[in-house]
């Protein structure tokens, strides 16, 4: 009893542990497919900065994506080799147990058919019976006797089952062994395809190198582009703050009125009310928590840009979907990070205020948070658009049109406008986060992760 209870825990311990490596292959042939789509994406945009046939860093920026794409994809297909070994391992390792009981059940049933042939004759039967010494061990002997027969049936059965699971275990270790195969061959195409890819990525590094004025001309441009854009920014974010100040300013100066009057109509009258109560001040620079809105950190000293509920509420809102907030748009990919970065295979260095994410001229762009629209212009021949959450600042940078104008409200995912081509001809979009001291934040901490 103890010995098949072990074997039905065994059994379902197994499936379990089977029905996970399922789910996680599964989720690995899901990473892999999401992986070699935007391989697929990557491959299409170095083919459209070839036709450019411009030297460009963009075309560099993708390979190096691609690379760690690829690089990536084999990672994934290393872990799916190394599960199907432990799969098959424990397949094996079945196969193993199953064949050792399937020999002792042979083993047990050939001993009971040879005993039953030996006392084959029905004397014998009848002689076991009618020496019993009462009734009632007569009726025992005929019980152990059809017992004795249903064991024999059972293990007859036993030996069948366990034939059956064998074959089984035999034909999914075989169909594991195959797969295993194809997966191999997958490695093998993808670590020779990531051998292609580095080479290329040294061709065009080689290239570049060779043309480092004409990169250097255009990192200059870039450069004084960057910052024109910044003083834009800063100057928006200044008068912002200013703005912001005022308002406090006359709001106070009115709540002074209305006590002042309230204290000369108390003065004419020269009687107070009994049940007067003090008139709730209107919201200011402290730290007591505005209703309606998330709790910040206790710590959390607040500026001149969160001096209404609506201005902490959107600061707050934001600060509490770090990591989460949607991209400004659905296709492209990031091709310069925040800060300053090296080019390969020259003494260059580019500095960027955010992102910059490479994609096809005239995509949607949206906004990845709640806000207002503080500023719409153009800068150095680019349309930027600036849009407040709070005390942050999202600038949305080489727009092609804007659909959106100054003082308006919009939601998380509204349409802004269209990505336009930056400087150097291609289809960019730049993405950036500013605080209200005008610090540069890094947005892809604050984007969420797109798989």
């Amino acid at each position: 009893m103890r010995k098949r209870l072990f074997s039905v825990f065994f059994l379902v311990i197994m499936m379990s542990f089977c029905a996970f490596a399922q789910n996680t292959r599964e989720e690995l042939q899901k990473k892999e497919q999401e992986l070699q789509k935007e391989i697929a994406d990557l491959n299409r945009m170095i083919n459209e900065t070839q036709n450019n046939k411009k030297i460009s860093l963009k075309q560099l920026a993708i390979i190096k994506s691609k690379i760690n794409k690829r690089e990536e994809l084999v990672n994934s297909i290393n872990r799916q080799v190394r599960q199907m070994d432990e799969t098959i391992f424990t397949n094996e390792r079945d196969i193993y147990r199953l064949r050792k009981e399937l020999d002792t059940l042979k083993v047990k049933y050939a001993k009971s058919i040879v005993f039953a042939y030996k006392n084959r004759s029905s004397y014998e039967y009848l002689n076991f019976l009618f020496s019993a010494s009462s009734f009632n061990d007569a009726i025992k002997r005929i019980t152990y006797l059809k017992s004795y027969r249903q064991n024999r049936e059972t293990q007859a059965n036993a030996i069948m089952q366990s034939d059956k699971l064998l074959q089984e275990k035999i034909s999914v270790l075989s169909s594991n062994k195959k797969e295993r195969l194809g997966v191999l061959q997958t490695q093998s195409q993808q670590l020779k395809v990531l051998e292609a890819d580095k080479k290329e990525q040294d061709q065009v590094v080689a290239q570049l190198k060779g043309k480092e004025k004409e990169l250097a001309r255009q990192v200059s441009d870039k450069e004084k582009q960057r910052q024109r854009v910044q003083q834009a920014f800063m100057a928006v974010i200044r008068r912002e703050i200013e703005e912001a100040k005022k308002r406090e300013l006359a709001r106070q100066k009115a709540l002074d009125d209305q006590k002042k009057a309230a204290g000369a109509d108390l003065a004419k009258n020269n009687t107070a009310p009994k049940s007067a109560k003090p008139t709730k001040p209107s919201a200011s620079l402290s730290n007591e928590p505005v209703t309606g809105v998330a709790a910040p950190t206790r710590d959390r000293a607040y500026t001149p840009l969160e001096s209404t509920p609506e201005g902490r509420e959107m600061s707050v809102n934001f600060e509490n979907n770090k990591g989460r907030l949607p991209w400004p748009v659905s296709i492209g990919v990031v091709t310069a990070h925040n800060g300053i970065e090296k080019i390969a295979g020259t003494k260059l260095s580019r500095r960027t205020d955010g992102i910059e994410i490479s994609l096809p001229i005239g995509s949607a762009v949206r906004s990845v948070a709640d806000g207002k629209v503080t500023w719409a212009g153009e800068v150095d021949g680019q349309q930027v658009l600036i849009v407040q959450h709070g005390k942050y600042f999202c600038g949305y940078q080489n727009l092609s049109s804007v659909s959106v104008s100054k003082d308006q409200e919009v939601k998380a995912g509204s349409f802004l406008g269209k990505s336009g081509m930056s400087i150097d001809g291609e289809g960019v979009l730049l993405f950036s986060i500013v605080n209200d001291k005008g610090i540069q934040q890094d947005p892809e901490d604050w984007l969420k992760r797109k798989r």
